[in-house]
Formats: structure tokens, C-alpha cells, sequence
């Protein structure tokens, strides 16, 4: 039997004999330290309907042999996606695809049944099981797509499909990997051309990023912007919080979101292009977009013992550090500054970790700024500094954390930045 014939017999995949769900298809996928094949049988036990190998494990009728699984796994997904045949929102970005997303996802389902990613199940493997996760009964489907390295956008759109692309912005991320900025404008754009060289295909283009538009123009597209596009829109910068204004032939909106920076408001205003390309009525999506609450440890207020935290502890660039300093200074000059260190910048991140110290001297915020991790020790920062999070959660219940204050925790997953929340 074909992978995809027994898919289609089954509906759902597996690739964790630990979460193995009765009738399912098991893909006996191989990593650094662990080979699915050895677990072939076992998922057969558990009760697989089918496991996919790539090694000889056994004569077992239900094992479907094929030459490389992980490859078998993606080519069974971009036919899935063939047999769904419905509208595909792939997304990509250095900054903000996750809560982009987020944010399609709200608007969109106000009126359609849509599956979108969940997490940050957004690689290789992430995206093919998302697709294959979607149900049948799906009307819009909604992939995010992301990369540390060129092609890797290419390979991703080629199995999603989308009908749909759009690129949240170009920023100073996985440095290393791309090859520097060049790089990585280079591999996020491999989106716009997935989406030129198919005739159904359209972009969504943010026409205030002078490169979206470069690299998008061989594509059809719909814009979005402050001025000179299919939708335009105006800041609504009343407080802390992302807000835009916008109209429609009849009517005047404004959204007051829950997502703090001005740098959000970029992410709604896409998200109301989107929902006004798919017909979605106004008014829900100004609803919808005014009751997102972010999550995921994602630009996410916390109120705490003592404090008020905004947590940003899930990811971190150059881009998006520089981006979330200014904002809070801008409106919590009397607040604390926890950063940690930016990684993936290979032979950048000596240069780039000075640059956010030095942003943080201009921004007069220096002794109410910890610095934790070793690439920022090599900087010329005076303050506070620490190795690593356990080192200033010891100093804190020595000496005390603050108390009765607004904090911003900004750092890269592995800094692990959120630790500190029982402390604060």
C-alpha cells in the first residue's frame, strides 16, 4: 500500500510511539540519538494501523517500506494538500510569525473552519504534520513556515502549497545560518517566488518594506499600508498597546489590541488585509483582533506577586530586542530591563550584543538594565551582568528582586528568562 492511500485510510499520523492513537499511521523518523525504526513493531502494538520504515524491522503486512521516511512523511503531506485543495496561508518572517498567525487565525475563523500551526510547528517536520493534521471539513488552511537557512523556505512552500504568502519582515535572525542579512532576505523571499511561479498564487504585501515589494514584484499580489495600497490604515498610538485605525467604504474602525509595541501593529494591520481578502466582515475582525490575548510566553503581560511582567522570553534577535527596548522605554522609563543573550549570530554577535547595550545607554535605562549570558559578558556593559538565569535568580533571593515595578524579560528560548517569574 502507498504512504498516502494509507493515510487517506487512517486520518491521522504519529511519529511518537508515547502518543501513538488507535488507526493511526506511525512514520519511524530518524534523529541524532534515536532511530523510529527501532520502534516500528511497538507502534504496531500499541495499535498503529500502519508504521512507514526505511529499515528491515520484521515481515509485518502493516509496515510500509520505503527509502527515506522523513521524505515519505513531506511527500505524503504536499499530497494531502493537493486532495484538501483550498485556499493555503503560508507565512514566514525574522519577527513576529507566530503571533502573526495568532492573528490570521482569530480573524479567519470568525467565518471559516480553519486549521493553522500550532506552536512552533514550523520546520521540516513541523509543517508536514500540520498539514497532515488538518480535517477533512478544513476551508483555510494556515501554515507558518520557518528557517534557519537558505532553500529551507523553498522546500517548505513546495510542500505547502500556498495559495497565499506572505512575509511578516526582513530581520537580523539566524544570522549565522542564512549567511548574514543578505541571506536571509534571499531565503525568506523563496516564499515570493513559490508563489510567482504558480498561477494561483498571490502575495500579501506589507508596501511600507521597500524589500517586500522589490521582491514580490513578479508576484500578484494585495497590499497593505499607510499609504498607496489596496488597504491602507493610521496608527492609533493612544498608550502602550498596538492600536490602528482604518476604513471601509461605509464605515471608520479602530482596534485596541492586547499585544504591547508599536511594532505589532504591523501584524494587525496584515491581519485585516487578510480578513478583508477572504470577505471576513469588519466588525468581526475588529472584534476578533481586540480579544487576542497573546500567549506562548510571546510579547505577554504577567501580573506577578510584586510586579508587572511583560514576557518576551521565547525568542530573540537583534531586530526584535532593539524593537521591544525602544517601546518600553518609551512608556516605562522608571521600569527594569532583564535581557538575555540573542543566539544563531555566528561571527555577528560580538557586534550585535554591543549594539543593544549601547541602545540601552541611549536609551538612559542602564541602572535598571541586567544583562545574563556570556555574549553579552564579552560586551563593554558595567551594570549588573550575569552568567546565566540560575546565577541572578541566586542573587535575587539574596539580595531581593524588584518590587511594586513594570519588567521587560527579553531573551532566546535557551536563556530560559521565564525561570525568573516566581521570583518577581
Amino acid at each position: 500500500m502507498r504512504v498516502f492511500e494509507a493515510f487517506l485510510s487512517c486520518g491521522s499520523v504519529c511519529t511518537d510511539t508515547r502518543s501513538v492513537t488507535p488507526g493511526s499511521v506511525f512514520f519511524a523518523l530518524k534523529g541524532a540519538s534515536f532511530n523510529g525504526n527501532s520502534f516500528a513493531l511497538q507502534a504496531l502494538e500499541a495499535g498503529a494501523a500502519f508504521a512507514v520504515v526505511d529499515e528491515h524491522v520484521g515481515d509485518d503486512e502493516r509496515l510500509i517500506t520505503v527509502d527515506d521516511v522523513l521524505s515519505a512523511l513531506q511527500q505524503c503531506a504536499a499530497d494531502y494538500r493537493r486532495y484538501l485543495n483550498i485556499p493555503t496561508v503560508g507565512l514566514t518572517g525574522s519577527n513576529g510569525k507566530t503571533t502573526t498567525k495568532e492573528l490570521f487565525l482569530a480573524v479567519l475563523k470568525t467565518k471559516y473552519k480553519v486549521h493553522a500551526t500550532k506552536g512552533n510547528f514550523n520546520n521540516h517536520i513541523g509543517v508536514p504534520l500540520t498539514i497532515l493534521s488538518a480535517p477533512k471539513e478544513t476551508e483555510i488552511l494556515i501554515v507558518e513556515m520557518g528557517a534557519n537557512h537558505q532553500k529551507e523556505i523553498g522546500q517548505l512552500a513546495s510542500i505547502a502549497q500556498p495559495t497565499l504568502g506572505y512575509i511578516t519582515n526582513y530581520g537580523k535572525a539566524h544570522l549565522e545560518g542564512f549567511g548574514g542579512v543578505e541571506g536571509i532576505i534571499k531565503g525568506k523571499s523563496e516564499l515570493y517566488d513559490y508563489i510567482a511561479q504558480t498561477s494561483k498564487g498571490i502575495a500579501l504585501v506589507n508596501v511600507d518594506d521597500a524589500i517586500q515589494l522589490k521582491k514580490s514584484a513578479a508576484c500578484r499580489s494585495t497590499t497593505f499600508g499607510k499609504t498607496n495600497a489596496q488597504f491602507t490604515f493610521t496608527l492609533n498610538e493612544q498608550d502602550e498597546f498596538a492600536g490602528i485605525q482604518f476604513s471601509t467604504t461605509t464605515e471608520s474602525f479602530r482596534i485596541h489590541s492586547n499585544l504591547s509595541g508599536s511594532f505589532n501593529c504591523t501584524n494587525l494591520a496584515a491581519a485585516v488585509a487578510l480578513g478583508l481578502y477572504f470577505d471576513v466582515p469588519a466588525p468581526a475582525i475588529v472584534q476578533a483582533l481586540n480579544d487576542y490575548v497573546p500567549a506562548m510566553n510571546r510579547v505577554e503581560w504577567r501580573k506577578t506577586g510584586s510586579n508587572r511582567v511583560l514576557l518576551d522570553a521565547y525568542n530573540a534577535n537583534p531586530t526584535s530586542m532593539s524593537l521591544s527596548i525602544e517601546n518600553f522605554a518609551k512608556w516605562h522609563q522608571d521600569g527594569w530591563l532583564v535581557l538575555g543573550d540573542m543566539f544563531e549570530l555566528g561571527e555577528e554577535s560580538a557586534v550585535e550584543h554591543q549594539g543593544i547595550v549601547e541602545l540601552v545607554q541611549r536609551t538612559d535605562m542602564e541602572e535598571r538594565c541586567i544583562l545574563v549570558g556570556k555574549h553579552f559578558g564579552s560586551t563593554t556593559w558595567q551594570g549588573l551582568l550575569f552568567a546565566t538565569t540560575d546565577d541572578l535568580a541566586t542573587y535575587w533571593k539574596e539580595n531581593g528582586a524588584p518590587k511594586d515595578a513594570v519588567i521587560l524579560l527579553k531573551g532566546s528560548r535557551g536563556i530560559a528568562l521565564e525561570l525568573l517569574l516566581p521570583l518577581l
